[in-house]
């Protein structure tokens, strides 16, 4: 079947529909930070803990337990995605993170806190391939970057949530110690059923649709987006029609068959890019932010009560950085802005490792030069996984967003909370600094990754970056 319907819906003006696709969706990503900030702010009081008084090590191990459910979550729902569609998973996966959360906040010692959290781990991995693919199929392409980055800085807002729901449970005494932050997981399982509830109302994506043969419901869904909306002032000519014609994956073991063949074959320069991208920044954020809590209280003398604050900050400077930076991967184009941020994060983080060597920061301007350095490192971490998102063809769309943050997750970040936290519990500056010049000397690698192997993919329609498997013919 010929169709426009992606023509349709890139030349639509961003509004009420888009908006509350991202109220509904979009918050996967705040959850994901806000679940990674609480074990990171969170690690002083959990060694406190008069229940479980969990070792800096345990606090990693716990960390990383999380990382994995994560990956977990993201093959088995990334798959499922692409076969019975991006609704059906996008509700499942936020009930499994809801239950697990809440569960994680009644863990009684340190297996049942880890498993609790590879179980949210699980359902937030799930969440962020079907969504991912979901936003990315409804927005018009000459908006795509811009809003694929600042859907990706929710991630900051739900991180800099946390921080503030941990300092208030720590600081106020409204709770005994050992139970101020149980009730900072349970809080954000309360706060999930709000967007719960929103994802009635969100659509199937209608380019999903196309490629399962239910073209009457794409242009149902299409035709009601179009009936409370209006064309964009650019869009004038000819539509362009594609030439849907669906792949044959009736089984799982096909499915798979047309992922390797895909991904190894097809766009097998792309797999290598993106698998650098994911990988570096991965070990480049999990290094830090995972424990930056123990530095703070370990090494620079800060209260376990305060620690939550700078990593509010922290999660500042992440926030600003795709929104400010954003619009400039629409522009001036993907190529550009990855290679310049990941090189200039690069950069930063050796002449800071330098610094924290020698003792010439306090907790203060320690926050401080991590800020700046987030400020270029979020924006370049957003704009890699937006590489993964639209360099795949829709049948495998959200299966390679799983496959790639796996693979980069496994090679970059399930190791480096454990292994900072080792190394802050040795006590020793020197070996921090060296975790510390590896991860800087990784960006630098993806940056120039990007240079070498990147391609356009700015203000395209998503057929033209990548075809759907198909005969696409694009006239």
């Amino acid at each position: 079947m010929k169709t426009n319907i992606p023509t349709r819906l890139d030349r639509l003006v961003w509004g009420s529909f888009h908006w509350r696709l991202l109220s509904a969706l979009g918050v996967a990503w705040l959850f994901d930070g806000l679940e990674i900030t609480l074990v990171g702010a969170l690690g002083p009081a959990l060694e406190g803990s008069a229940s479980l008084r969990f070792t800096p090590a345990e606090i990693g191990m716990a960390a990383s337990a999380y990382l994995i459910g994560n990956i977990l979550g993201a093959i088995v729902f990334g798959a499922l995605a692409d076969r019975l569609g991006r609704k059906l998973l996008f509700r499942v996966t936020l009930v499994i993170y809801i239950v697990a959360t809440t569960a994680t906040g009644l863990s009684w010692g340190v297996w049942s806190f880890a498993a609790f959290r590879l179980l949210t781990g699980a359902g937030i991995g799930g969440e962020g391939a079907a969504i991912g693919s979901a936003i990315l199929e409804f927005t018009p392409a000459r908006l795509r970057g811009r809003i694929h980055l600042f859907m990706a800085s929710t991630y900051w807002g739900g991180a800099a949530v946390g921080g503030l729901v941990t300092t208030t449970l720590l600081t106020t005494g409204a709770f005994a110690p050992d139970f101020g932050w149980r009730f900072a997981f349970i809080i954000g399982a309360a706060l999930a059923l709000i967007p719960l509830y929103l994802r009635r109302y969100i659509p199937e994506s209608p380019r999903w649709l196309l490629v399962h043969r239910r073209f009457d419901e794409a242009e149902h869904v299409v035709a009601e987006i179009e009936s409370r909306g209006r064309v964009h002032a650019s869009a004038h000519g000819p539509d362009t029609w594609y030439d849907y014609e669906p792949a044959s994956m009736r089984s799982l073991a096909g499915y798979w068959a047309v992922m390797r063949d895909t991904v190894f074959g097809t766009y097998r320069k792309r797999t290598l890019l993106n698998v650098i991208l994911i990988a570096t920044q991965a070990f480049f954020y999990n290094a830090i932010f995972f424990t930056y809590a123990l530095i703070l209280s370990n090494l620079l003398g800060v209260p376990a009560s305060e620690t939550p604050l700078y990593l509010i900050a922290l999660a500042i400077g992440n926030l600003f950085g795709p929104l400010l930076f954003g619009p400039l991967f629409d522009t001036i184009g993907r190529r550009f802005m990855i290679v310049s941020t990941y090189a200039i994060a690069g950069a930063a983080m050796f002449v800071t490792a330098w610094l924290f060597g020698r003792g010439e920061l306090s907790a203060i301007s320690q926050t401080i030069a991590w800020m700046v350095i987030f400020l270029f490192a979020s924006a370049g971490a957003s704009g890699a996984y937006l590489r993964v998102a639209e360099g795949f063809p829709i049948e495998i769309r959200a299966g390679a967003i799983a496959l790639f943050y796996t693979v980069g997750t496994l090679l970059g970040g399930v190791a480096a909370p454990w292994l900072f936290g080792q190394l802050i519990q040795s006590g020793d500056r020197g070996e921090i600094v060296l975790g510390y010049n590896i991860a800087a000397a990784l960006m630098l690698v993806g940056a120039i990754a990007d240079f070498v192997l990147g391609y356009k993919a700015e203000r395209l329609a998503l057929e033209a970056v990548s075809p759907p498997l198909s005969r696409n013919t694009g006239k």
